[in-house]
């Protein structure tokens, strides 16, 4: 099969169309034609290798975190899924690659493709619906009427978090540039800050979680727009020592990570605040929770362009300007 591949971790490096054996089947997983994939920036920081101290991929190996598509074959063990089923997914860490024409997927990390969504939209969904979910519905708990900021409001997971704020009942302010203030005030956001112009932590105070996507020196301004007991769950890194222990890591690469987020959790404790990292993971019955969302007109999808399979690494180039509204989608000719 056609797929692209990373021959080595590489700052920025290009990724390589390949024809790659076809994927093992287990007995518990689907095999899906991928109709659609989107590009996220995790994408660029696994091929630059910023992750490969817990979470190591041997090149030459396919990259991509999203798919939806059409199941082929299933496993001897599958009961949730039968041939033809349009489904989406984020597989799981260490089986990712779906910048390829097939892929075979754990039936649990698997959803029924919510029916109002094209192959596109459905694609764009995954990895930052789950990563709104975890943050806010599991990780946060939040309820209605707190106060959530989520930076980067008109980016993948901010399009994805306003909405899913709103439904549970937050207030919720955000940052995003001049260009897209009416995109975010149009999904619910009912603080906007243009960046450009204005600075959010003389503007904000008393939130309740902050869910921060972006450098170290925004997430130290964050710490200050919470009040006492607040938690700012943090997507971009640095990560935690729960967050290693979670993993398994060994004593070593435990020390290292504690290390990493030293600083952060030091300021957080003397502000009288938490500090949690969070890496998202599969997981097929949060999906089909956000398929119903999106079904009922909850949460719509945002998709700024849409490129051809072939044109995959261009895609990966264009999220990396930065200046995507939405998600930046790979699109197979089926």
């Amino acid at each position: 099969m056609k797929a692209f591949v990373v021959d080595k971790y590489k700052k920025m490096g290009t990724l390589r169309l390949a024809d790659m054996p076809a994927p093992e089947l287990r007995d518990d997983d689907v095999l899906v034609e991928i109709h659609a994939t989107s590009v996220n920036p995790l994408d660029s920081k696994v091929r630059d290798g910023e992750f490969k101290l817990f979470l190591p991929y041997r090149p030459p190996f396919i990259l991509g975190h999203d798919v939806a598509g059409i199941v082929t074959r299933v496993g001897p063990r599958v009961s949730r899924f039968k041939v033809g089923d349009q489904v989406y997914a984020r597989p799981r860490d260490h089986r990712v690659g779906t910048f390829a024409e097939f892929i075979a997927i754990n039936e649990a990390d698997v959803a029924l493709k919510p029916k109002n969504l094209s192959m596109e939209e459905a694609g764009s969904i995954p990895l930052v619906g789950l990563t709104a979910w975890q943050v806010l519905v599991e990780t946060a708990r939040l309820k209605p009427g707190q106060k959530v900021f989520i930076q980067a409001g008109s980016g993948g997971v901010g399009i994805f978090a306003i909405q899913l704020a709103k439904h549970l009942g937050a207030t919720v302010a955000t940052t995003t540039s001049t260009k897209n203030v009416e995109l975010v005030k149009s999904l619910g956001a009912d603080v906007v800050i243009d960046y450009k112009k204005q600075d959010f932590e003389k503007i904000l105070s008393g939130y309740d979680l902050v869910i921060n996507s972006q450098d170290k020196k925004t997430l130290d301004k964050s710490l200050g727009v919470l009040k006492p007991g607040g938690l700012v769950i943090s997507i971009s890194g640095p990560p935690d020592p729960e967050f290693a222990k979670r993993l398994g890591l060994n004593l070593f690469l435990r020390l290292v990570i504690r290390l990493l987020s030293r600083s952060v959790r030091k300021k957080a404790k003397s502000l009288g605040i938490r500090y949690s990292f969070l890496l998202m993971r599969a997981q097929g019955q949060q999906l089909s929770a956000i398929a119903s969302l999106i079904e009922s007109g909850v949460i719509r999808p945002v998709v700024d362009q849409v490129f051809p399979f072939e044109k995959t690494g261009d895609a990966l180039a264009y999220v990396e300007t930065g200046r995507a509204s939405g998600k930046v989608v790979v699109t197979m000719k089926r």
